[in-house]
């Protein structure tokens, strides 16, 4: 698979962990930054790694921040994004099972390397259910091209 990952300084440490986890276990990887834990702005990440994803150029996304909540809040601001912040392995099962999240977030502050091993390796090798969760994931995407009270496409 083509995972793309992304952090800011303050998950700088972690995604390096990660990155290299999931080149050993036969990953292609495309990182966007940061490229150090000098302070820089998530959402430049967090938009580069979504767009990745959401254009096909990658199959999932990583990325980690602080507490993983602002890339979360930043990579759902790209059309066909659901990226859930995750901070233990049986919600990175449901959140594939039942919402097919495309981008993973995860805490540096608060995860652990082997955690966030485990975190991963569980988003990347569960498969979506599909069935009753595909109409709600069908919803979700609809929020995506809501119309104005004029029927203007916002």
């Amino acid at each position: 698979m083509r995972i793309v990952v992304g952090s800011d300084h303050a998950g700088f440490a972690l995604k390096e962990h990660v990155k290299e986890f999931l080149k050993a276990s036969g990953h292609e990887v495309v990182d966007v930054g940061a490229r150090s834990e000098e302070s820089v702005d998530y959402p430049d990440y967090a938009r580069a790694a979504a767009e990745a994803v959401a254009s096909g150029d990658a199959d999932y996304g990583v990325l980690v921040c602080g507490t993983g909540l602002g890339m979360a809040i930043a990579a759902n601001k790209v059309p066909g994004i659901r990226a859930v912040q995750v901070m233990e392995p049986a919600l990175a099962e449901m959140a594939r099972r039942h919402n097919d999240a495309n981008v993973l977030t995860l805490a540096g502050r608060y995860t652990d390397p082997a955690t966030a091993e485990r975190i991963v390796e569980t988003f990347l090798s569960t498969a979506f259910e599909g069935g009753r969760h595909e109409r709600r994931v069908q919803k979700i995407a609809s929020i995506e091209h809501t119309e104005d009270a004029d029927g203007k496409e916002s």
